[in-house]
């Protein structure tokens, strides 16, 4: 019997030396529509789908491949005497050779397609194709992707067949495509029919892999960075250019996605270093060099070997201060010309990444992968719910700056969480701590270890106090202004200790724990 290959592919790449390589071996080529018309014009002789189901394509195109002769093809067990006989009987030749790549359905939503064309999009028959050579990869080789058709043709040159190892390789390959191209395009419907179903029953979870990482958060641990195709119009980490120096690690992805969540938080020029996933120094100020020389005399010891990210283009300035010290990584919307080359020239290994749209919001949901699941939630992006001053003083327009100042970085830094802020800069970071008041202490500690006074700066809890003891230690360091959520039933105890102490504060009504 004839050995017969299927070829339908929307990608055309390397399509027509595979086809001639296969009718070369001997084999039958099967085709339709755009790929029979592309293997004709190359001089490859094509046997059109419809001459094998002796029925013609209809609905331009929808009904082509989905006939018994073509499934049957596909899906029979070749030891199956049974199944052979019925073959024969019904005049069903075998298909050996399936390759298959599906309607760009992720490309015609990128170029901004209506909805009518979108559902056009949406293959039908390629998918139904694609998963019955892959159930049947016992006997059927199914390739979904162009790069795999050199090992195909290697193997059957050398071998006269695929090995079932390969078989089953490109089947399992073939399954995460189908299943793939599905939780996009439901991705993708769930906004455009309008339903927005936050939190389905079932959900998949689209994502395509960027590149393999040298090791996960420890060497012992194996790790990869994957990118979503359907958040493509939002800030994306995970599709950041590393414009110069070594590949990014995973504890580098992290960081640089911590980093650039807090600088985007502010208009005005800004700064912010972080290490371990939290900041270790934030300032605001005129000039982009100033804010960075302010962040970074705010913890030098913690900021060497951390993570920089400015929310302007860095410029020639920033980049003479930035060599002074060992870093992992700039982080920012762009490097201007000069600067990069300097950095570059006098820093080999120095990563400069170039975040993709910057200025836009990072969409979809954020997930936590739990043992046996996952937690899905809204990500944090709102401030405060309001602004109401609870004591008796009001704070003064200054302490007002810096109070949302230092809730936007608390906002920011992992529970339990402080922190000290004057002049628009953090004097003090007090992160992760299992009691407010050691987080407090862990601030007051810092600012005093680099020399900075907390004489008049504000202070910003992300959770209610639950006590007054937070307060009393604020006073005796001289903080002057209080911001916290509000919201624990001793929260009349907590206000009279800061009257006690003429300091003004302010409940927000939105707690902001990060885990």
């Amino acid at each position: 019997m004839k050995k017969r290959a299927l070829i339908s592919v929307s990608d055309k790449r390397g399509v027509v030396d595979f086809a001639k390589a296969l009718a070369d071996l001997g084999y039958e080529i099967l085709s339709s529509s755009g790929t029979a018309k592309v293997l004709k014009e190359a001089g490859v002789d094509v046997i059109e789908v419809s001459e094998v189901t002796g029925f013609p394509e209809i609905m331009g195109g929808r009904v082509k491949t989905l006939h018994p002769k073509i499934h049957g093809g596909l899906l029979a067990v070749r030891d199956n005497p049974e199944y052979m006989k019925q073959l024969e009987e019904l005049g069903i030749v075998p298909i050996d050779i399936v390759a298959i790549n599906l309607y760009p359905f992720e490309e015609t939503v990128k170029k901004g397609a209506d909805l009518d064309e979108l559902i056009e999009n949406i293959d039908i028959g390629g998918p139904a194709m694609v998963r019955a050579s892959a159930k049947n990869h016992k006997f059927v080789t199914i390739i979904v992707d162009p790069d795999d058709y050199d090992t195909v043709i290697y193997e059957l040159k050398e071998k006269g067949e695929t090995s079932l190892e390969t078989r089953r390789k490109l089947a399992l390959k073939a399954f995460r495509h189908t299943a793939f191209y599905d939780s996009v395009i439901s991705a993708v419907l769930n906004e455009k029919l309008g339903i927005n179903e936050k939190f389905p029953y079932e959900l998949s979870i689209p994502l395509r892999k960027r590149s393999k990482l040298r090791y996960g958060e420890n060497p012992h641990q194996e790790g990869a960075v994957y990118k979503s195709p359907v958040e493509y119009l939002g800030l994306s980490t995970a599709e950041s250019e590393v414009l110069h120096g070594k590949e990014m690690s995973y504890n580098n992805f992290l960081d640089v996605d911590s980093a650039v969540s807090l600088v985007k938080e502010f208009d005005e020029t800004a700064c912010v270093i972080v290490k371990h996933n939290n900041p270790c120094g934030v300032a605001v100020r005129q000039s982009q060099v100033e804010a960075y020389r302010e962040a970074l005399a705010r913890d030098p010891k913690s900021a060497f070997g951390g993570i920089v990210a400015f929310n302007r283009p860095v410029n020639m300035e920033t980049a003479e201060a930035l060599v002074e010290i060992f870093l992992e990584v700039v982080v920012a919307p762009d490097f201007e010309e000069d600067a990069f080359r300097f950095l570059t020239g006098k820093k080999k290994n120095l990563r400069l990444v170039r975040i993709k749209n910057f200025d836009k919001e990072p969409v979809g949901l954020d997930y936590r992968r739990i043992s046996g699941g996952v937690l899905l939630q809204d990500r944090d992006r709102r401030l405060y719910q309001e602004w109401k001053v609870v004591t008796k003083r009001e704070p003064t327009p200054e302490e007002v700056k810096d109070l949302l100042f230092a809730w936007k970085v608390v906002k920011h830094v992992k529970s339990n969480s402080v922190v000290i802020a004057k002049d628009t800069a953090t004097v003090g970071i007090g992160p992760g701590q299992t009691s407010r008041v050691d987080s407090l202490e862990t601030a007051v500690k810092k600012a005093e270890e680099f020399g900075f006074s907390t004489e008049g700066a504000v202070l910003a809890s992300e959770a209610f106090f639950p006590f007054r003891d937070s307060i009393d230690e604020a006073a005796r360091h001289g903080i002057k202004a209080v911001i916290q959520p509000g919201g624990s039933i001793r929260d009349p105890e907590v206000i009279e200790a800061a009257d006690e102490y003429g300091i003004a504060m302010v409940f927000t009504g939105m707690r902001h724990f990060r885990h």
